[in-house]
């Protein structure tokens, strides 16, 4: 070997011993690049301590914005359509991502999912759900779970059986008052169940939150419907509760979480190890659904399901369906992840059926990213004609 070879060698052995301290160095400060360092992947939690619970609404909301309708109730009675079509592409387990009411614990209980998040861009969706969390904690049954919810107490002798069916359910329910008393001793007991267990502190503002929307089921009943503005617009337009809870699946068949008493069950048990976690977001912004990715993606987690609404809709009336097109590019999927979409009734759709103002759709996720990013959707109507899936009718 020559004098030329040799030192070459010896240049390469030093640069080599060189790269791999600087490695070990940074490693050691916690400073070295994502390919050398990487944190280790976490297990999908079994159930999260009240601290944490409370810790990601708090860090993963965004500012509240507004949204011109208070949301108490789904209006969408097709929302049961997909249900057996999900079921058929393995919609299950996993991770599942929602925005507005109710509607999300029928899909939850349909899917199983090892978690849940639901984010929506007013604060008021999260004290609701909170709300409902606290009523799931003290309600070990559906007609319980009602009786807090309407403020309506059941009486001592007689009340519904646990297994009862929901007609039934919604039939007693239907006849019995509201009660005052009832009202402000539930009101109480939801109040404390957030704060003491649930670790989560109610301002000012989300108090006078949670007494108006907890009022205003209190008030209407099963008559509560989707109402816009913080007005009485869209009685006797929108669908009620009742209607709601009561409606069926392409053959017939009711399919609500309340239907069921194991459904019922399993969102209570979901509920009660934390697992559902309400957050303030925008489905454009930049924190919110970043941060449930990034916590999914850690966790080893991916979408199952995605439940939209209509929101697109707005997104693209305000610009920034991009910028969630770009947040949902982040999001860890594979080929079952779904979309669910309700397309709203003042858009013709050929999937839409008689009776119904809208229709509900799904799509997979991956798909929807490669579209994008052929750019095939330049507006709402080309996004929900373009590759949707829709139930096998009967």
């Amino acid at each position: 070997m020559n004098n030329g070879s040799r030192l070459n060698d010896i240049l390469k052995s030093s640069m080599l011993s060189l790269v791999m301290s600087l490695l070990f160095a940074l490693t050691v400060m916690g400073q070295a690049p994502a390919s050398v360092q990487k944190a280790p992947e976490q297990k999908a939690p079994e159930s999260l301590s009240a601290a944490e619970f409370s810790k990601l609404i708090n860090e993963m909301s965004e500012e509240g914005g507004y949204f011109r309708s208070d949301n108490f109730t789904s209006n969408e009675t097709s929302y049961l359509h997909i249900v057996d079509k999900m079921r058929q592409l393995g919609a299950s387990g996993g991770a599942y991502i929602g925005v507005g009411p109710e509607q999300n614990f029928t899909y939850i209980a349909k899917i199983r999912p090892k978690i849940a998040f639901i984010m929506d861009i007013r604060r008021q969706a999260v004290i609701q759900h909170l709300m409902y969390k606290a009523i799931f904690h003290l309600s070990p049954t559906r007609a319980q779970f009602l009786s807090r919810l309407l403020s309506r107490p059941l009486p001592k002798e007689k009340p519904p059986e646990p297994d009862a069916p929901l007609n039934d359910l919604l039939a007693f329910f239907t006849k019995v008052p509201a009660d005052e008393q009832a009202y402000k001793s539930n009101l109480e007991d939801i109040k404390k169940a957030i704060q003491e267990e649930f670790k989560f502190k109610l301002s000012e503002s989300d108090q006078k939150s949670l007494e108006y929307v907890y009022n205003s089921f209190r008030e209407d009943g099963l008559d509560i419907s989707y109402r816009m503005d913080g007005g009485s617009w869209g009685y006797n337009y929108f669908p009620t509760l009742q209607e709601i809870l009561a409606g069926t699946d392409l053959n017939g068949k009711q399919g609500n979480f309340l239907a069921a008493r194991e459904d019922y069950d399993f969102l209570r048990e979901f509920n009660r190890r934390n697992l559902l976690i309400p957050i303030v977001g925008d489905f454009g912004g930049n924190k919110a659904l970043v941060a449930i990715g990034d916590y999914l993606r850690s966790h080893g987690l991916t979408v199952t399901a995605y439940y939209t609404s209509n929101v697109e809709q707005y997104l693209f009336g305000s610009d920034s369906f991009n910028a969630w097109a770009n947040n949902v590019k982040r999001l860890p999927v594979n080929d079952k992840s779904l979309f669910i979409r309700a397309i709203a009734g003042r858009m013709p759709h050929p999937a839409r059926l008689p009776g119904h103002r809208l229709a509900t759709l799904l799509q997979q996720m991956t798909v929807f990213i490669k579209d994008f990013n052929e750019g095939l959707y330049p507006s709402y109507n080309d996004l929900i004609t373009t590759h949707y899936i829709f139930a096998d009718k009967p």
